[in-house]
């Protein structure tokens, strides 16, 4: 069987590396089972979709809702990866779970618009699952409402037409989201630990997700989150695809 594979969007290796680490952590497979591949470095292989089963995007400092015209190389030739995984999951043609900045390339890809209205801030927040996600194969494992680590300037503000909705909070409406049975998204991370969180923030601590100077503070608060709930997620999507 085609292993799963991780694509990396994030330009700093360090934080690309612990997320990654974290990925696997949280799903409990090995390196065979989860592969890697470099988007900001290289296309999306031609092959993607019989090499790999399914997919799993994490984060990136990049923003999907900034000009066109002034997005780096790197971004489009993420974006265009991504919207590619995008489509052929809508399809039903693989598997892809999308997080954080990867919500907002599928969002856009599929029809959906993206905002700056719906900021959250670096650290805890409440999930709550709608009647939907309660019933869904994958979330409905979960506890009705339940805390998740968020960090983003944008999100989506209109779903994409055939999207249901499967998570949402009073601060950020769109917290996941499900296509076809074989798409999912999430504007929170599911995958890192506190710890693993904290390190995250030491690399992007002057990239305008929260007060350099108060780092102490958002980290002890990260520390103390309860954070079961969405690596519980993260298993049962190896599990299921």
């Amino acid at each position: 069987m085609p292993p799963l594979v991780y694509l990396c969007v994030r330009p700093q290796l360090d934080a690309a590396d612990g997320e990654y680490a974290s990925f696997r952590a949280a799903m409990q497979v090995g390196e065979g089972e989860l592969e890697r591949w470099d988007l900001v470095d290289e296309p999306l292989p031609g092959d993607a979709f019989s090499r790999w089963r399914g997919f799993v995007v994490g984060g990136s400092p990049f923003n999907t809702t900034e000009p066109a015209a002034g997005k780096p190389a790197e971004q489009v030739r993420i974006e265009a990866g991504l919207a590619a995984v995008a489509e052929a999951a809508a399809a039903g043609e693989t598997t892809a779970l999308f997080t954080c900045f990867g919500i907002g390339v599928a969002t856009r890809a599929l029809g959906g618009e993206v905002t700056l209205a719906h900021p959250e801030g670096t650290g805890p927040t409440g999930i709550r699952l709608t009647d939907e996600g309660r019933r869904d194969r994958l979330f409905g494992g979960l506890q009705a409402e339940f805390s998740a680590l968020t960090a983003h300037k944008e999100a989506t503000s209109r779903l994409p037409g055939r999207a249901v909705l499967l998570a949402t909070n009073d601060e950020c409406p769109v917290q996941a989201y499900r296509v076809g049975d074989r798409l999912y998204a999430t504007q929170f991370h599911p995958e890192p630990t506190g710890v693993a969180f904290t390190e995250r923030m030491t690399i992007y601590r002057n990239h305008g997700y929260f007060d350099a100077d108060a780092y102490d503070e958002v980290a002890a608060t990260v520390l103390a989150a309860d954070l079961t709930e969405p690596q519980r997620l993260l298993r049962e999507f190896a599990r299921l695809f």
